[in-house]
């Protein structure tokens, strides 16, 4: 399964309402449970929070892909989101990120989950 088989418009929110890092989090994680991507939004959430201690998800040249694997997540699940004015997401580069990949995986299943972030770097270095 390619990245573009997870892309539906369900799953696509332009613009983000959100102004902060943890508002994105909250409204992509929202916009997977309203997609019925997944049952609920406390244990992605967690996991999205506790790797983000880990170290920031944002990238380079306004990009983020916040993930984590966790119970509950049968297969993996995308939500994209644009900020067009861009949010504080302690990127690498540390200009704001503009463009959101939130990615969730089940915990036993590590390769769609690798797959999909290296397509992600492939897509976003053109």
């Amino acid at each position: 399964m390619g990245l573009i088989d997870l892309v539906t418009e369900e799953i696509v929110r332009v613009p983000l309402k959100a102004a902060t890092k943890l508002d994105v989090l909250k409204e992509l994680v929202q916009v997977l449970f309203d997609a019925k991507k997944i049952q609920e939004t406390g244990k992605p959430l967690d996991a999205i929070l506790a790797r983000e201690k880990q170290g920031s998800t944002g990238l380079e040249d306004g990009i983020a892909v916040p993930h984590a694997k966790t119970e509950g997540v049968d297969t993996l699940r995308l939500a994209i989101g644009i900020a067009p004015a861009g949010i504080d997401f302690a990127a690498l580069d540390g200009k704001p990120s503009q463009l959101f990949f939130l990615m969730l995986g089940p915990p036993g299943l590590p390769g769609p989950h690798i797959e999909a972030l290296s397509e992600i770097a492939r897509l976003t270095r053109s």
